[in-house]
């Protein structure tokens, strides 16, 4: 079990999945409407309450905690199988973000949040080398961490395969297309996929992808941030999709 902490991460945690907080601890001297309605939801699903001080919580959880923490079981996660049902209940609306090689715990909290905004169905991610659902990307994630299903898959290049043989596209990131993102067409079934900052995609990754394209940059910096550059793909799609 690990902390979570901040009044909207408890909060989306005690609304979407009440039953994985054990135990809540609260700064008394925090009095307000915002933290009345975390309470109110504890209270009602029957999470035991500790009044501390805001020293004790500064011991416990590292971050700006708000004045409140959540001792929870860990976060769900998916499998295979689970994609599998979800690219044939959505046809032509699925929608995927898959991370190669993520491994810092925000920038996959960042991403989680701007693909639960963009209305994607999943997120997924390989069972190695990649962050798992811990406090940090709860706290980042911002409540999407409860709200959208993460994927953990063996092979990402397997894993293409299979969702390209259900009729989902796949459209791979990296500064080497010949492409931007703003020329391919995003509409459909589709699986957007971002490399980590430091290698990008693997080799094997991008070589099973249908398109492969990048962002135009017209300044000195050569790429951007993985988070940044999924929420600018994410959402180009979401134009063209709408």
């Amino acid at each position: 079990m690990d902390w979570i902490f901040g009044i909207h991460t408890v909060q989306s945690i005690l609304k979407t999945s009440p039953q994985r907080v054990k135990e809540l601890r609260v700064v008394r001297s925090r009095q307000d409407a915002r933290l009345q309605k975390v309470l109110n939801l504890a209270d009602q699903h029957g999470v035991a309450l500790q009044w501390v001080t805001a020293q004790q919580l500064d011991t416990l959880v590292e971050g700006r905690h708000q004045g409140v923490a959540a001792l929870c079981t860990e976060g769900q996660t998916y499998d295979e199988s689970y994609l599998a049902t979800l690219a044939e209940e959505h046809g032509q609306e699925a929608f995927f973000l898959m991370l190669d090689g993520v491994t810092d715990p925000h920038n996959l909290g960042a991403c989680l949040r701007s693909a639960e905004g963009a209305g994607v169905k999943a997120v997924i991610v390989p069972k190695d080398n990649s962050v798992g659902l811990t406090p940090v990307v709860s706290k980042v994630a911002s409540g999407a961490a409860e709200s959208i299903p993460l994927i953990v898959v063996t092979n990402l290049a397997r894993t293409l395969k299979d969702l390209q043989a259900k009729g989902v596209w796949s459209v791979g990131t990296t500064g080497d297309a010949e492409q931007t993102i703003y020329e391919i067409d995003l509409k459909g079934p589709l699986v957007i996929v971002m490399g980590s900052e430091g290698t990008g995609m693997r080799q094997l990754v991008a070589s099973q992808c249908d398109f492969l394209a990048k962002l135009p940059m017209a300044g000195k910096v050569s790429s951007l941030n993985v988070s940044v550059a999924a929420g600018v793909c994410l959402f180009e799609a979401v134009r063209q999709r709408s």
